[in-house]
């Protein structure tokens, strides 16, 4: 599951993710951004977010019964600005050789954050071509050793017209 901030995941697919956990199935869940700007609040300074932030989605990880937890920590409001973003997820993916690959809709048409677009944008760059094409990121295999790998399926959650629903 891949979460662009680390609140985002937890809503959109946070009772799959339970229940696949409760089916036996390993979830991983990836926050690209560290949660920094994530408040309106003057008072509390974006370093103490972030800290915050990571207590909350640890202690979400482990009642939603998530085998890992990677933090990208990129800076909020910054992901679509990251050259080596797409690498990221495609080594992500490429390590842990997922069958399927939960993301953000980034094709939400008016009320959709850039970050939420740039990570379900580039997890389907990483799906669609570079996790399967041994010239998408040749030193993710030639140097790292990443075996190329072909996901079954990509869910997307807050997507406007769904064609698929999870019972949970």
């Amino acid at each position: 599951v891949f979460s662009p901030h680390p609140d985002d995941a937890e809503g959109g697919c946070g009772g799959t993710m339970v229940r696949w956990a409760r089916e036996g199935k390993d979830v991983i869940l990836v926050t690209c951004t560290n949660g920094d700007k994530g408040t309106n609040d003057p008072n509390i300074k974006p370093a103490d977010l972030v800290v915050t932030r990571e207590a909350e989605q640890k202690a979400a990880a482990k009642i939603l019964g998530v085998k890992e937890l990677i933090r990208l920590a990129h800076p909020d409001q910054t992901l679509a600005e990251i050259p080596q973003f797409t690498e990221e997820i495609t080594r992500l993916i490429r390590t842990y050789r997922p069958e399927v690959v939960v993301t953000t809709d980034f094709q939400r048409r008016y009320r959709n954050h850039p970050d939420h677009r740039a990570t379900g944008r580039e997890v389907m760059d990483a799906v669609s071509l570079h996790a399967r094409n041994l010239y998408g990121y040749p030193d993710l295999y030639f140097n790292e050793g990443l075996e190329l790998h072909i996901v079954n399926e990509v869910l997307f959650w807050g997507a406007e017209n769904p064609n698929v629903c999870s019972d949970i």
